[in-house]
């Protein structure tokens, strides 16, 4: 019968369209999805809802909250980004960059990998892990399927930072087990619940022995079998299972998974110094040998590789404080493991082809398992039980040095919490920080966090809570270009709200801000979103025929257009004064609501002041009058001897239109 998965087709937070299912693992469903805001393909987290309930639900939004946005301020290459998280309905996700290709996991199961991809994907995720690490961000779940291998080229990409934590806290709260995958799982998180950066060095050491060899360090039948072994097993050397590995690359690994925290690199920085240093010595001829693959006995299987394919809780049992965390589905299926011949006596195995250390002796075999086709239920059984028992006296014996955190202290009041711990046993140290869920004066995380196991007398640190994190917007964000906008809301905290919203205005000019949500002056989040409307002007009109109207008709005119007017005057000899004679733009152009509309006005004709030539001779008051704009008319008499203008008309100093006929005569 085909399920169909109700998120198929959905639209979640009203932005992110989901596509497909890609992945299910122990603490969330991964689907591919639209983000129909910004047009790309996500990844979409969907946390599983049993997470989220009851009454650690707010603790873990809390948290969850928390470790997002700290996912988020990693910025590396090789780190899967985290662009949002959010909460819809029910629901808690996160929303990733979409990583196109294939993750660790199958490319081991496929074989065929060098030793020098091997060291190539080692070294990109101890730089991812080396960026996290320097933020103080722990990984606390690294496994083949958080590493990702992107499509058609050589990078590597480490996802899911910090979700571990988020969950694990909750989790062992309200059930007292531990989340990450127990075939990864670091000893000391396994009998404590503490991690620090030295865990996700052994998880990287575990990485590495099963790409090397085809097979984890610690198979067995049940988790609690795998974790027993963790915690009282040394990781064996690699060139147990895979002959031409050089003793550089036994001791690498060994380091890195030993078993105590203290003789491990610090952290991821300097586990990559050491892996980088290790490289350096291997010839060619070990770096293009095939790893991946466990080595054959005469006639035998090679083991199977595990497959942890998802995240799942175990329940926690004596002595293995919070429990741990299995993989869901079938068990580790055990098959009858080839061993190594053991070396005879003063036999040495040279690596003249590999580059090995002459006179380096072949690696002891590892004793011979019961093949698991002929154990039977009842064998299987009586292990668990006998582990659970011995696990059980170790706890017993322990009890008096050692106390579990209480659950229940995020929400409480510190004082409360505080005394909690005390009656507990345990000192407490407070630093404070803003949370949008948690009261003010209340806890909002501890660390170590709850049900795990520490020493009587240990510290465990109390977050309280300063309330919500609110500041003040900007107060003068309307009528700033956009630009300037943005700036002045990231110089304060905030980020704008996208899209942008736009409206016509006839005040604002185009660009500029013309209204924001919430209020200017008023406090909100940092780090919310803030709306704004930008300008994009005056609303489109046409503008009218003003021609021939005087110039107060025509200013009405465009006044009722939501257009202004620009007055420009010149003198018409034919067209009155004040009248309309010209427009620009013209009648039916479309122009804005608040656009000018420039109008050529008549000054009427030009008045100019007629000049004296009454006593000039003809010839000279003819050029004084055309010179100064006049047309003359001379009907002058030529046989008068006297040929000085005797009269003109108009008369001297009389305002006439320039252009005007002036007469005058000599008689």
């Amino acid at each position: 019968m085909v399920t169909t998965d109700p998120l198929l087709g959905r639209l979640v937070d009203g932005r992110y369209e989901v596509l497909e299912r890609v992945a299910r693992g122990g603490m969330a469903t991964v689907y591919r999805a639209l983000d129909r805001r910004l047009d790309r393909e996500v990844a979409l987290k969907v946390m599983h809802p049993h997470l989220a309930e009851g009454a650690e639900a707010s603790d873990f939004l809390s948290r969850f909250r928390r470790e997002a946005r700290a996912a988020a301020g990693l910025t590396h290459s090789g780190v899967v980004a985290v662009f949002d998280q959010g909460i819809d309905g029910d629901m808690s996700y996160l929303t990733m960059e979409y990583v196109a290709g294939t993750n660790l996991r199958r490319a081991v199961r496929d074989g065929g990998v060098t030793v020098r991809r091997v060291f190539d994907v080692l070294d990109q995720v101890l730089s991812a892990l080396a960026a996290a690490h320097r933020k103080g961000v722990v990984h606390r779940d690294i496994k083949p399927e958080n590493v990702l291998l992107v499509a058609d080229s050589d990078q590597v990409k480490v996802a899911d930072f910090g979700l571990a934590r988020a969950v694990t806290e909750v989790t062992a709260t309200s059930t007292g087990t531990v989340m990450g995958t127990v075939a990864y799982l670091a000893p000391e998180v396994i009998s404590t619940g503490r991690a620090d950066t030295r865990t996700d060095v052994y998880a990287v050491g575990v990485l590495a022995f099963e790409m090397l060899t085809g097979r984890l360090p610690h198979p067995g039948d049940s988790p609690i079998q795998i974790a027993f072994a963790h915690v009282n097993a040394d990781v064996a050397p690699p060139s147990s299972l895979a002959p031409h590995l050089p003793r550089a690359v036994d001791d690498l690994v060994r380091s890195f998974a030993a078993r105590n925290p203290d003789a491990r690199p610090r952290d991821a920085a300097a586990a990559l110094e050491v892996l980088r240093a290790v490289r350096r010595t291997l010839p060619d001829g070990v770096l293009e040998a095939t790893a991946s693959t466990a080595p054959r006995a005469p006639g035998g299987q090679a083991p199977a590789t595990p497959a942890p394919s998802s995240t799942a809780l175990m329940p926690g049992v004596p002595g293995v404080p919070g429990g741990a965390v299995v993989p869901a589905g079938p068990q580790h299926q055990v098959s009858t493991p080839t061993t190594a011949l053991p070396a005879q006596p003063g036999y040495v195995q040279p690596y003249p082809a590999y580059g090995g250390y002459p006179g380096q002796a072949m690696a002891d075999a590892e004793p011979p398992r019961l093949d698991k086709r002929r154990a039977t239920g009842t064998i299987v059984t009586a292990v668990i039980v006998l582990v659970l028992l011995v696990l059980g006296g170790l706890w017993w014996l322990r009890g008096d040095r050692v106390v579990q955190v209480p659950g229940g202290l995020v929400g409480l009041p510190v004082a409360e919490a505080q005394a909690e711990l005390e009656a507990a046993g345990l000192e407490w140290q407070v630093t404070q920080e803003f949370d949008d869920t948690v009261a003010v004066g209340s806890v909002v995380s501890t660390d170590p966090g709850a049900g795990a196991v520490v020493a009587r007398g240990d510290v465990v640190q109390l977050v309280e809570s300063k309330g919500p994190d609110l500041v003040a917007l900007p107060g003068n964000l309307v009528g700033l270009t956009e630009a300037d906008a943005r700036a002045a809301l990231a110089d304060a905290g905030f980020t704008v709200k996208e899209p942008l919203s736009t409206d016509y205005s006839d005040t604002v000019p185009a660009g500029s801000v013309m209204a924001s949500s919430p209020e200017p002056g008023t406090q909100a989040l940092r780090g919310s979103e803030v709306a704004l409307v930008v300008s994009e002007g005056g609303a489109p009109t046409e503008v009218p025929s003003v021609v021939d109207l005087t110039f107060d008709e025509a200013v009405a005119a465009l006044t009722a257009a939501g257009l202004k007017a620009e007055k420009i005057e010149e003198f018409d000899p034919e067209i009155p004064a004040g009248q309309v004679v010209a427009q620009n733009p013209e009648e039916g152009d479309e122009a804005h609501r608040g656009d000018t509309v420039q109008l050529l006005v008549s000054k009427g004709p030009e008045l100019v002041a007629v000049p004296d030539v009454v006593g000039m001779d003809r010839k000279d008051a003819k050029e004084t009058l055309e010179a100064s704009g006049f047309k003359v008319d001379d009907p002058g008499l030529n046989f008068v001897l006297d040929d000085t203008v005797s009269t003109q008309s108009p008369a001297a100093g009389e305002q006439v239109a320039k252009g005007s006929e002036v007469t005058i005569s000599n008689w």
